[in-house]
């Protein structure tokens, strides 16, 4: 059968590279062995599955059908050996979660460590990328759940928890204003200013605030990179206005003050734990679902 043939292994990752090559690399096996899978495939539905270009292997109509159609039939072949699993008593349930990358340490990491601990059958698959990108696996049903910024803007989701994280200024705790109860931009004139750059989540809220205030300092550090960021304001090289959510460790741990900002807020970022509305989730999943719950809740209450 086609769904759990060693074609549909090879066709998928060629598909998926576009190259011959790149997949005989992945899959260890020789180029011309999974080529001669899909030439005996294309003579088999008397139809050509990929256009052979200079630069690669493009798939055709009929290609797209097929690959769309042996990745949902591999999703619910691994969604039926879940719900055996679970009738087996979980031996070796598998739950796979997306996240971005301000939640990969701290409290989430430690949730997903006892997790892992108390439940040695569970396999795990977590995926750390941008909120667009885990938003559509998603909706394509190839994450069970998962993590991310500011989801209306995202259809095919459904919110299952959330917690809004504001904005404030981020100052090493030793700096003079780390006391202070509020500060404005305007307060904050004399020092270097680090700012989020595109395609940072918090780059927008920033550039509002600072155009709201008609703030334009002329010395500046601009970075798309939080974790570079935070490595340059410990270094003192500068304060910068981020999201509550991108510091809580450094908070917790009493490197980082968080000062809010004063007068108008700016609209916090919204972070949503989100699945597919029509998704079946194994018990396994909604198990850790349930645990991944209360670490968002926790953010609510706190902020």
């Amino acid at each position: 059968m086609i769904p759990f043939s060693r074609f549909s292994h090879y066709f998928a990752e060629v598909a998926s590279s576009g190259s011959l090559r790149k997949a005989a690399e992945k899959l260890h096996v020789s180029a011309s062995a999974i080529n001669r899978q899909i030439l005996q495939a294309e003579e088999d539905l008397n139809t050509r599955l990929f256009e052979r270009l200079p630069e690669g292997m493009r798939l055709t109509t009929a290609g797209e059908l097929l690959y769309a159609d042996i990745r949902r039939w591999q999703r619910e072949y691994q969604r039926t050996l879940d719900r055996i699993d679970e009738i087996q008593g979980l031996k070796r349930g598998h739950v796979s979660m997306g996240l971005i990358q301000a939640m990969n340490e701290g409290r989430l990491a430690e949730v997903l460590s006892a997790i892992a601990s108390d439940h040695p059958w569970l396999r795990l698959d977590l995926s750390v990328d941008d909120s667009q990108t885990i938003g559509q696996r998603i909706s394509e049903a190839e994450l069970d759940f998962g993590l991310i910024l500011d989801p209306e803007g995202q259809s095919g989701l459904e919110v299952i928890a959330f917690a809004e994280l504001p904005l404030g200024v981020v100052l090493p705790a030793d700096h003079p204003l780390s006391q202070r109860e509020s500060l404005s931009p305007g307060e904050l004139s004399d020092e270097r200013h680090i700012l989020p750059g595109d395609p940072l989540v918090v780059h927008d809220r920033v550039e509002m605030l600072y155009r709201r205030h008609a703030f334009s300092p002329d010395n500046i550090i601009v970075c798309n990179d939080i974790r570079l960021i935070k490595s340059l304001i410990k270094g003192g090289s500068g304060i910068s206005i981020l999201s509550r959510l991108d510091v809580l460790n450094e908070i917790r741990e009493g490197t980082f003050c968080f000062v809010p900002l004063k007068g108008a807020p700016v609209r916090p970022l919204t972070l949503a734990l989100c699945t597919a509305p029509s998704r079946q989730l194994s018990r396994a999943a909604q198990k850790v679902i349930q645990q991944i719950t209360h670490v968002v809740e926790d953010l609510a209450v706190t902020d």
